[in-house]
């Protein structure tokens, strides 16, 4: 874990690439499968371009506070410094039984499923759990290797994504797509709407990366934000471009296979209808390996949360880091929590909840930038951009979650009764430990 003292590892590119490698993964590929069944095609673009700005501004609001705050622990970090410590403990168990834990597991069932449109392999779960492991001892050698793994599948990752869009945009439909949802309309409907918004708002899990490692950054005042506005952005505009890829080459027939089996192949799918079934299979691949490359920046980045708080007193200290090592124990620690979910939860419910658990708290934390001038007037006063960029993350974030945890399945309330549960008890623990020991 970097320190305040010791140089970082991390340079503006090398932050981008995290930031990208984060972001992209089984979301964009699984997302409109689910759309297509009650949107029309526009408002399914629509949506994605909503979901872009809104993230943006969420990444504004953490380019602000990256450059107040420029240490580790993205949300943790946060809440805690401006808001109350309770709330940064929250937000860093959220982080740990959810933010990062959860994507590993779906992002690695995700290339089991790409990987097996090819090969021919076991029970996705058991492909996924040595997947999981695979990384994990990746991740665990050092901090030099472990860049050189992330920079490797980075590099794969931006080849695949923007060659699935050439390949759309060149073989593809160039004409407007036609069909209509079986189970919606072509016009607005709130409902479906903002209940997309937490597929996409899981497609996007990723643009505050940078925020987590913001130690690990040669110059993480200045570089950080930068690596979070311009990745959030680039892929931001990646997605749309994917999504009117899908739209306009497949119907929601063709995506219903995807919808019923939950199986995140959509790639797959509209890589048949262009290619055929050889290009389909090689596509598959390099679909595998980029989910891999985000499963791989999440091992690497998540731990920096929990070794920060170890850090802090508020886990136990073999989870913290040492001088020039990785995080070892938050880096097993996690898989280990990664490994559970795989096991023990349905692929498109962990999609919807992760989403909806992320906007929660990723809201707080883009809240806090609007009290800096009242908790912390030791700190510079946040620029009006960033306010404003705030506050609208805050209100859309809030509106989205009106309307979506009505459409949820009711496990979202468990995950986040179990994380509040979870982290008052460990919180108040805690503080008495504290209190005795000093």
């Amino acid at each position: 874990m970097s320190d305040p003292g010791r140089p970082g590892f991390l340079g503006l590119w090398s932050g981008i690439g995290l930031v990208a490698a984060n972001m992209i993964g089984a979301g964009v590929f699984l997302s409109a499968g689910f759309m297509i069944q009650e949107m029309s095609p526009g408002w399914i673009l629509i949506a994605w371009v909503v979901g872009m700005v809104l993230n943006m501004a969420g990444a504004r609001a953490y380019a602000e506070l990256a450059s107040l705050l420029p240490r580790s622990g993205g949300e943790y970090r946060y809440l805690s410094d401006l808001a109350h410590p309770l709330l940064g403990y929250l937000a860093g168990w959220a982080s740990l039984l959810v933010g990062f834990s959860a994507p590993i597991a779906i992002n690695a069932i995700g290339a089991s499923e790409f990987l097996a449109t090819v090969i021919g392999l076991p029970d996705p779960r058991v492909v996924a759990t040595v997947l999981i492991a695979a990384l994990t001892a990746f991740h665990s050698v050092g901090l030099v290797t472990s860049k050189r793994t992330q920079d490797l599948l980075i590099a794969l990752k931006v080849v695949l994504l923007l060659g699935f869009v050439v390949l759309g945009l060149a073989l593809g439909s160039w004409r407007w797509p036609t069909w209509t949802p079986p189970h919606g309309s072509t016009h607005f409907a709130a409902g479906p709407f903002f209940g997309s918004l937490f597929w996409i708002a899981f497609a996007f899990t990723g643009w505050n990366a940078a925020a987590y490692a913001a130690g690990d950054f040669r110059n993480p005042a200045r570089d950080a934000p930068r690596a979070m506005l311009i990745g959030c952005a680039a892929v931001g505009a990646l997605y749309v471009l994917v999504n009117w890829v899908f739209v306009a080459n497949l119907t929601p027939a063709d995506a219903l296979g995807v919808v019923k089996t939950q199986r995140p192949i959509l790639g797959h799918a509209v890589s048949q209808v262009l290619i055929g079934p050889t290009g389909a299979g090689m596509m598959s691949i390099l679909v595998a390996l980029a989910m891999i490359s985000c499963m791989s920046a999440m091992v690497m980045v998540g731990p920096r949360v929990y070794a920060t708080m170890a850090e802090d007193g508020f886990l136990p200290r073999w989870m913290a880091a040492r001088a020039g090592r990785p995080p070892i124990g938050s880096v097993v620690f996690q898989s280990v929590i990664a490994v559970a979910i795989v096991w023990t939860h349905s692929l498109k419910n962990a999609l919807g909840n992760v989403g909806a658990v992320l906007i929660l708290f990723s809201a707080l934390a883009a809240a806090s930038v609007l009290v800096v001038r009242w908790r912390r007037p030791d700190l510079p006063r946040p620029r009006r951009f960033a306010q404003l960029a705030a506050a609208l993350y805050v209100v859309a974030s809030a509106w989205t979650l009106v309307f979506g945890f009505r459409r949820l399945d009711s496990t979202l309330l468990v995950w986040v009764g179990s994380i509040t549960v979870v982290a008052l008890v460990a919180y108040a623990a805690t503080v008495r430990v504290r209190r005795r020991a000093g």
